[in-house]
This record gives structure tokens, sequence and C-alpha cells, in this order.
């Protein structure tokens, strides 16, 4: 999804190039419209394929499978080595330039394309083919809607009353790792790397001979919530996989919060957590395998958090 929006800034920018060439100057405001109502109108057409020219060459979104390579948009750096080796050790807007007293265009749209897609990462859902994938069942907190769950954090830090019959009717009591998910501040952030983490953490707990109990997913879940659920369920050591707050960098950044025997009145440093898990960050894959060799370390030690050697 990120590379096809890149596709459409990239479209958006080329586009306004040619409308500025035909209308002159004179009329930016008019060529930006112009520009962005044309690609708009293209990328609706049935079967359109996000694409953009550059130099004359088509570049479709089907054939890329990686990043694009990030440079320096400061005509003549005086470090042009250093510049460099910024762009490559972060993903922060580094070199955007200007054009006058303002960014870029191009940039202006990207960052305009970032918070959108961070919105829709909070507002948005977990797409349900995905939990069927893992066989998950839903639970819910007392959040009750989106707009309450970002006003009273309270609120998804408690299961509801059916949630807990659910819990208890379906899932195994006292297992020895329990898994669950839930989509946090991030519904896209389980979108993108559940199908990754998951089997790798599957995979790291058999590898270690560690039982798992009936994985389910929270719906408007916080961090907390994972207290709710070890009174209820009595697992030994709780994994929660959780969409992180997004940012204008990415809005799939996944974190798992461990616990030994969690419970209420827990306090934050009692956790353990490893965040930015997506596709930039720390690679899924190996936040799963990671992810089952502290669940061990917390089993052997009987501890977690600040109490847990690593």
């Amino acid at each position: 999804m990120e590379q096809q929006l890149d596709f459409l800034v990239d479209k958006v920018v080329a586009e306004l190039q040619k409308k500025l060439s035909e209308l002159g100057e004179k009329a930016p405001a008019q060529a930006v419209e112009q520009a962005v109502e044309k690609v708009v109108e293209a990328s609706m057409q049935p079967g359109a394929q996000p694409s953009v020219e550059v130099n004359g060459a088509a570049a479709f979104q089907s054939d890329v499978s990686e990043e694009p390579e990030r440079t320096a948009q400061i005509p003549n750096p005086q470090w042009k080595e250093g510049l460099d080796e910024l762009l490559t050790s972060t993903p922060a807007r580094i070199g955007v330039w200007r054009t006058g007293v303002r960014p870029l265009t191009k940039t202006m749209l990207q960052l305009r394309r970032d918070h959108a897609a961070a919105v829709d990462a909070v507002y948005g859902e977990v797409r349900q083919e995905v939990l069927d994938q893992f066989s998950l069942f839903t639970v819910e907190t007392q959040y009750d809607n989106t707009e309450n769950y970002l006003k009273r954090p309270d609120m998804g830090r408690i299961l509801t009353d059916e949630g807990v019959r659910l819990l208890q009717e379906r899932c195994q009591k006292k297992p020895q790792v329990q898994i669950v998910v839930s989509d946090g501040l991030s519904a896209s952030a389980v979108d993108a790397n559940l199908k990754d983490v998951l089997p790798s953490l599957l995979d790291s707990l058999k590898s270690y001979g560690l039982s798992c109990g009936t994985p389910f997913f929270v719906k408007g879940g916080r961090v907390a919530s994972m207290d709710h659920i070890g009174e209820v369920l009595e697992p030994e050591v709780l994994v929660m996989l959780i969409g992180e707050r997004p940012g204008l960098v990415t809005a799939h950044s996944m974190s798992a919060y461990m616990c030994y025997r969690p419970r209420k009145g827990m306090v934050e440093s009692e956790r353990t957590v490893i965040s930015n898990i997506h596709r930039q960050g720390t690679s899924p894959v190996e936040a799963g395998a990671h992810i089952g060799t502290i669940l061990s370390k917390m089993l052997e030690q009987k501890a977690s958090g600040v109490k847990l050697v690593l």
C-alpha cells in the first residue's frame, strides 16, 4: 500500500510539471488541482494500475518489490558523504530541501499521504480474513467506540462481561504460554505483520518445548488488558501482539508485550517489550523467533521486566 501511494505521489508531481508547462507559472494552484484530479480519475478506472512515467519509461507498482532508494533533494550539499550516511541510517525525513519558504510539493504530498495512513491505522479495523487465517475469535474491551478509546484509555484495559465469558468457555485455563493479539492504536500493524510474526513465534515455542494456550483477538485493547486476561486465564507467561501508535514514518509498527503471571495492579516495569516490529524495523519473522526465546527465559527465571536477565 505504501509503495502504491508513493507511485501516486510521483504521478501527481509528474502531471503537475506537465500542467505547469502548459499553463505557465502564473497559475500554480490551478495546475495542482488539475494534476490531482487527473491522477485520481485515472486511478479510479477499472483495472487501473498505479504507474508513473520517469524520463519516458513507465514503472508499474506490480513490478516493485523493494523500497525505492532514498536520495537527498539538497542541491550541491557541502558534505554529500555524510548526508548519504544519514539517509541510510534513519527513515527520518532528511535532506528534503525547499522551494522558497515551503517544502517541495512532493514532500508535502508525502507528508499528507503518511498522515492519512496514520489516521486510517487508528480508525481502521483488522481484516477478518487475517483473524480467520489463524482461527482467532474476538473479544472486546469496554472501549465502546474509537473516540472513546482515544479519550478513555482505562476502558481499553478491561474486558466486557461477554468477553470474560467467551474466554472461560473457549480458552484453556492455566496455559504455559498465552498469546493475545490486539489492534491497539494500529489495525494496519496486525494486517501487515501477524502473518509473519505468529507462525514464527509458534515455531519458536515448539523448538523450546513450550505449550501454548488458545490464541484470540482483543478488539479495542490497551496493553494493560493483559492484566485482566491474566486474572481470568492464569497463564504462566502472556505475550500480547499489539499495534503501536502510528507515526509519519510507518503506520504498520507492532509491539510485543510480555509478562510473567500477569495480574491486575502490575506496574509497567514488570513488562518486557519488543517494539518497532515492521518491514523497515525489527523483522517480523525474527521478532517472532526472539519472542519465543524471551518467553522461555521468563519461565526459567520466573520473572519479567526489569527483573528478567536476558
